[in-house]
């Protein structure tokens, strides 16, 4: 750890005066004032306590202001002020020989700054969060034979696949072109399945995505969770763990009725670009109107049994399956009156109906509502068109990431 704090002092800003810090009249003076503080002890000898009190303040102080009132009321600037807050808690912390523990504390300090704040200094929290991954990695202990016994027996479980019947089965194409799947699928607002058009993914391929590879990559990363086997349930919750302590949690300890998985939406591939780096985006997503910067990427990671309630997604969205199989049936949002959305404007994109176990005495005109349904192999991905209505059930072990896009 005794270069550790020269690796990161090496991507800060050389000095003081090139250090910014400027903020509008809605952060308050005093915050500045502590904020300044704390910049002038990142290059002075202060004494550790006072750098671990000041940025604790700041941390404090922001975290109060982030949690008042619905998020988007949020103003940027105090985003941007958490994230100082965060910057200088880990420089605290990893100053003097940090311990094993202290590191891990200053990557989930890191996770929470990309999290909840905004980038600042060229998204330096990103880059230190990086260095110290490095020095997690190098201290890992190896796996020992019992873990990498039941990796192995969860990899071999055999799930239960319904069988779909042909005349309901959504239609598959290889490779089509962008005129043919346009003319055929995107213009008339038809489901399809394509197949063959990740197999380039390193995802699938040179780092094939799997419980060994996401803990090399990811194992001390601090990431949001969902906590219920979905999110229309009483007990659904939302809270934040390592990606090492999700897979313990919820994956080796075959919890699969009691977790949804992981789901970061873009904030996930932000956080982590290694796993960026393994996915593409579709081609076909340039039939859209928009560009890049306006597709939402979403990562879905849990065990079998997991489930996404019946409801319907305001956007395009391509489903692309890398670990595991799903069963998936959708519904045309012409038939939205038969599958008896609930009343509340929060969910009212969701059905009421338990699709697989539906109440006919509450929802009689449900079974008379056309559908499509399919299992999602891995290396295919399901055009699943603008308010069409979709349930999704993992039958294992199951990592996808979907591609919203208008």
């Amino acid at each position: 750890m005794a270069t550790l704090w020269s690796k990161i002092s090496a991507v800060l800003p050389v000095n003081e005066e090139q250090f910014p810090l400027h903020f509008s009249d809605k952060v308050e003076s005093s915050v500045v004032e502590t904020l300044k503080r704390c910049r002038q002890q990142l290059y002075s000898d202060a004494a550790s306590s006072s750098r671990m009190l000041d940025a604790q303040i700041i941390l404090d102080f922001s975290w109060e202001k982030l949690n008042t009132g619905t998020w988007r009321h949020v103003d940027k600037e105090w985003r941007r002020v958490y994230s100082y807050g965060c910057l200088f808690k880990v420089a605290a912390l990893c100053r003097e020989d940090p311990s094993a523990e202290e590191v891990q504390q200053a990557v989930r300090i890191c996770d929470m700054g990309l999290l909840m704040g905004a980038a600042i200094l060229d998204n330096i929290l990103q880059v230190i969060v990086g260095i110290l991954q490095s020095e997690v990695r190098k201290s890992a202990k190896e796996e020992d034979e019992s873990e990498h016994a039941e990796v192995k027996r969860i990899k071999m479980d055999c799930p239960r696949v319904p069988v779909i019947k042909e005349e309901l089965a959504v239609p598959r194409m290889k490779c089509p072109s962008l005129e043919s799947f346009s003319t055929n699928y995107l213009l008339p607002l038809k489901p399809v399945i394509l197949e063959g058009i990740i197999d380039h993914w390193p995802a699938l391929n040179q780092h094939p995505w799997s419980i060994e590879y996401l803990r090399s990559v990811a194992g001390c990363r601090t990431v949001p969770v969902e906590v219920g086997s979905r999110y229309t349930d009483e007990e659904w919750s939302q809270t934040l763990l390592t990606v090492n302590e999700f897979i313990d949690r919820y994956i080796l300890n075959k919890r699969g009725g009691k977790a949804l998985g992981y789901l970061a939406q873009h904030q996930l591939f932000d956080q982590i670009p290694e796993l960026k780096d393994d996915i593409r985006l579709p081609d076909y997503c340039c039939l859209g109107e928009g560009d890049e910067d306006n597709i939402t990427v979403n990562a879905w990671f849990g065990p079998g049994g997991t489930v996404s309630p019946l409801h319907q997604d305001p956007q395009q969205n391509f489903l692309a399956q890398v670990v595991g199989s799903k069963y998936i049936r959708l519904y045309s949002p012409e038939d939205a009156d038969k599958l008896y959305p609930h009343q509340s404007q929060l969910l009212h994109n969701t059905s009421q109906v338990e699709v697989e176990n539906p109440d006919t005495e509450r929802f009689p005109q449900f079974a008379e509502a056309p559908y499509l349904e399919c299992v999602l192999q891995p290396g295919e991905v399901l055009f699943i068109p603008v308010r069409h209505w979709h349930y999704v059930r993992s039958l294992e072990l199951s990592f996808s990431v979907s591609f919203w896009w208008s």
